[in-house]
């Protein structure tokens, strides 16, 4: 490394953010960039480990302490290179992926994590500004035509490796606008949706074809496009949510978080929203306590909610890992997202009893607290706590608890697919074949729910199949 000294001599540091009294006035992001010198000095941090577990640590296995060090040397370009070489799409990893990389980091186990994630944010968007990031147009055609169905980062990441090479793609989207859960689900004042509009200019320019509102079993036939093209990729999200069927749950102002979270993306892209749901002035209850239930959060207090109240099933995790033990594993550990310093009250190993209202509409939550004990197999087993329960205000109520599989009506039944024993599309990660000539499964239509770095590197690794497939040998990198 460049300088082998910098993990001694320099402290982590982390990009700030604007105070939140200020942020929630708005949806776009909100952290303050350190300077080109500052990522540099951060950069110097990454020691001569001799093995990086970073590196198999991140889904897409980013050869981080190569850029690193090249950005440390001022090498900006090159270090994009790089990290381009394994991430199609850093600018969407390196403002929402959870990192763990970082807590695979070797310095991780006794001080404070190289920032990775913040390097490759900078790299990315220093290459936009730049004028580094421009098409990768194929020398040539091949003839093959490859249908790509589900806009997300799997589908997108699928497009434009196989474009590259010379096949014809066209990406199919049931939504009037690509990009999948990054453009529906993930919040503006995460990750602004400029970020896909700009790489789609890019594979506009490399050859994908973008058809929106396209509806594959729904408003376009399935069974046509095995038809018309020499391959078909699912990369369709996780979308089939895990339901609450406990009393009440029929009362309105009960939903799912992805029939609330969607809205507010489409109002700030200036779209017309019909049957509205707004936190404006309720006492709002979000019902889990991952990244979705977070987003929630965020959107509410935005939206002018009264109160908000997020309840996880789980016990609350320890604030510091033992690192000793879980090290180089992404640690089981409390944190507290931006959304959640917004202004939130959290309370954990509390289930959900029933919900009450008048006229249809609901008005409280009934909760129990929970104990968790280990069985005598080992496994951790809840119990209702006796004389436990309690009521809160609840006008509006998210469900947030998770995705179980994708939905099998319409495309996936009409293939024929096979399914595997979570309800996903049944294909292994060497060849992404389905049990269908010529279709192929990836990201979370195949592994169910999961993150946008994962769906990357399986859209990436599909692409390799596909183009084997289709020419017998691939030069795509797995």
């Amino acid at each position: 490394m460049g300088k082998i000294t910098g993990f001694m001599e320099i402290e982590r540091q982390d990009p700030s953010s604007m105070p939140p009294e200020q942020r929630i006035r708005f949806y776009h992001e909100f952290d303050v960039p350190l300077s080109d010198a500052e990522v540099s000095q951060q950069g110097s941090r990454c020691m001569d480990c001799g093995i990086p577990f970073c590196q198999t640590g991140c889904p897409v296995n980013n050869i981080i302490p190569d850029w690193n060090d090249l950005v440390f040397h001022g090498q900006w370009q090159t270090a994009l290179e790089v990290l381009h070489s394994t991430n199609n799409f850093p600018e969407f990893t390196g403002r929402i992926c959870p990192a763990p990389c970082e807590s695979a980091c070797v310095l991780n186990i006794n001080n404070d994590a190289v920032t990775i994630k913040n390097i490759e944010h900078t790299l990315i968007d220093k290459g936009w500004a730049q004028g580094w990031v421009v098409p990768q147009i194929a020398a040539q055609k091949t003839g093959r035509r490859v249908a790509v169905i589900g806009s997300g980062p799997a589908g997108l990441a699928a497009s434009q490796q196989l474009a590259r090479v010379g096949h014809s793609v066209v990406l199919f989207e049931k939504n009037d606008r690509i990009g999948g859960l990054l453009r529906y689900g993930i919040p503006d004042f995460k990750m602004e949706k400029h970020l896909i509009d700009r790489r789609m200019e890019q594979m506009r320019a490399e050859g994908v074809e973008f058809r929106t509102n396209a509806h594959v079993g729904v408003s376009v036939d399935s069974k046509a496009l095995l038809a018309e093209f020499d391959a078909v990729l699912l990369t369709g999200g996780c979308e089939h949510p895990r339901d609450l069927p406990v009393a009440g749950r029929e009362l309105n102002g009960v939903h799912f978080a992805m029939e609330f979270l969607p809205q507010q993306n489409k109002r700030n892209a200036g779209d017309a929203v019909t049957n509205a749901i707004l936190a404006t002035g309720k006492h709002v209850v979000v019902i889990g306590g991952g990244d979705t239930g977070s987003d929630c959060v965020g959107t509410s207090i935005r939206q002018g909610a009264t109160s908000v109240t997020q309840f996880e099933l789980m016990p609350c995790p320890p604030e510091m890992e033992n690192k000793f033990l879980v090290w180089p594993n992404y640690p089981l550990k409390l944190r507290t997202s931006s959304s959640q310093e917004e202004g939130c009250v959290r309370d954990w190993s509390v289930a959900t009893k029933a919900f009450t209202g008048s006229q249809g509409q609901v008005e409280q939550l009934r909760a129990v607290r929970l104990a968790w004990k280990k069985d005598d197999k080992g496994q951790m087993v809840m119990s209702e706590v006796s004389g436990s329960e309690f009521d809160v205000k609840a006008n509006l109520v998210l469900l947030a608890m998770g995705y179980t599989h994708p939905i099998q009506a319409g495309l996936l039944q009409q293939l024929g697919v096979a399914f595997d024993a979570r309800g996903n599309v049944a294909a292994n990660t060497e060849e992404y074949k389905t049990s269908v000539a010529k279709v192929f499964a990836a990201g979370d239509t195949r592994r169910g729910q999961s993150l946008v770095v994962w769906a990357i590197r399986e859209g990436r690794q599909a692409a390799r199949a596909v183009d084997q497939f289709l020419m017998g040998s691939s030069l795509l990198p797995r």
